[in-house]
């Protein structure tokens, strides 16, 4: 479920936005300025607030910077209120809503945070799937750590969901964190909190995501990323069922059960020296393994059906059935981006069908590495055919410059969340991060990961 911290009067307007949240089954919390919201961030974390243009963003955004809070903030008013929302933008805040709210535009929000709609489970109907989702059924009921591994873009996070919807702890919070989106020091405070001046701008004690999950689960996403050090004191936390805050005199109990999650072979990294051993064993007590989609076929076509009818909704277009072309397309295609890339494919599709159906030219496809699509060659004395449609606007362009665009724009869209963008691009986490040193470098502006200040460029003032 989405936590929603909303900041501001909830008598107008903004109370029309937390009517909306809440009916996407968002979890909501209040407060009315800038001062109350930063103290409940502070206790409870959330995966997005909203922020009221009349109270000051910029400084809750330099607040939640300073005290390494990873929290998106969007700043919301009236159209109006464009040279203040220009100005909440430039201070840091990841986006502006506009009010009246749009009920589309705050799902996409949400979502974009990294949280799934409350009312979206596992969507199979392929034989290996059903398995897997009976035997995550039995595991729910159970309190011991659970490892969950699969390819980018299988799904982990909406089964780790689904098996907290059907656990115990239910009723609980359920916290989930992104190891891979945040640097060494800010995920540290993130896991284990803080207490006041454990470091520069540390002015409150805080609450970890342990703490803010206890009574219910703790989702740690792409654990195979983590740091080492952070390793050491993940395990003792495990082992003693309590977290130490940074800069904290006294260990603080926690009651939480432990999900993890990760594209990586753990094992072989442990044999590398990359992973520590005994944190293995302690996250591996139980373990779910996804499937990639190319090995489950009866599933695309139901998940191409879900993907078409929510983008279709979300954009105002009329509800379409794919056509018999367009699913043989689909069902022909290897997915190596797995549900991810075909819930991408069929948002383009929805915006690019005609007609009364979405028929196959709506279905772009990425081909897979090593696979360029085959085009006739021309005959040697043949003109080269001009450029059609969108490549008409590219040619003439580097590669590496067209790349480098749409790398930065993908992750602006998905609030600088570096995994994120990773798996809509198709490459790993570290290829990405090493595309942004070299931009960095080169002097080009970078969007800052979530929670985190914008670096400046080199040579930028």
């Amino acid at each position: 479920m989405a936590r929603l911290i909303i900041i501001g009067a909830l008598d107008g307007e903004l109370g029309a936005a937390a009517r909306v949240a809440i009916a996407r089954g968002a979890k909501l919390a209040h407060a009315e300025g800038v001062a109350a919201g930063l103290q409940k961030l502070r206790q409870d974390g959330a995966d997005l607030a909203l922020v009221d243009l009349r109270h000051d963003v910029a400084w809750l955004v330099q607040a939640l910077q300073a005290e390494r809070i990873a929290c998106p903030v969007v700043a919301c008013g009236r159209a109006q209120d464009a040279d203040a929302a220009v100005r909440a933008i430039e201070a840091g805040a990841k986006d502006f809503l506009p009010l009246p709210p749009d009920p589309d535009l705050i799902l996409a929000m949400l979502e974009a945070a990294g949280a799934e709609p409350v009312e979206e489970g596992p969507i199979a109907q392929d034989p290996a799937m059903l398995a897997l989702l009976a035997r995550a059924g039995q595991l729910a009921r159970a309190e011991a750590s659970l490892l969950i591994t699969g390819e980018s873009g299988t799904g982990k996070e909406v089964l780790a969901r689904h098996i907290h919807a059907r656990s115990r702890r239910a009723r609980g919070p359920f916290v989930a964190l992104n190891c891979a989106a945040l640097p060494e020091t800010l995920l540290e405070s993130e896991l284990f909190g803080h207490e006041k001046g454990a470091f520069s701008g540390a002015i409150a004690s805080r609450k970890g995501k342990f703490e803010q999950a206890d009574g219910g689960t703790l989702l740690l996403d792409e654990i195979g990323e983590m740091d080492p050090r952070l390793q050491a004191k993940l395990l003792r936390v495990i082992q003693e069922k309590e977290v130490d805050r940074l800069g904290g005199g006294a260990p603080v109990k926690v009651d939480v059960r432990l999900l993890a999650a990760t594209n990586r072979d753990l094992a072989a990294e442990v044999a590398k020296g990359r992973f520590r051993e005994d944190l293995y064993f302690r996250l591996n007590v139980l373990a779910l393994h996804i499937p990639p989609l190319r090995t489950r076929p009866a599933d695309i076509l139901p998940l191409a059906t879900h993907f078409a009818s929510r983008y279709a909704k979300a954009n105002g277009v009329k509800d379409r059935r794919i056509a018999p072309a367009a699913a043989a397309r689909l069902q022909a295609h290897p997915w190596p981006g797995n549900v991810r890339e075909l819930e991408n494919a069929m948002h383009r599709a929805v915006l690019l069908a005609e007609g009364a159906e979405i028929g196959p030219d709506a279905i772009e496809l990425v081909a897979p590495p090593g696979r360029a699509p085959e085009a006739p060659a021309a005959p040697e004395t043949a003109k080269p055919a001009a450029p059609q449609g969108r490549v008409a606007g590219l040619v003439g362009r580097k590669v590496e410059e067209v790349e480098r665009d749409l790398i930065l724009e993908t992750l602006t869209h998905c609030l600088g969340n570096r995994t994120r963008a990773a798996e809509i691009l198709g490459i790993s986490i570290r290829t990405l991060r090493n595309k942004l040193q070299e931009y960095r470098a080169a002097g080009v502006p970078v969007p800052p990961a979530p929670g985190q200040a914008p670096i400046p460029a080199i040579g930028e003032a």
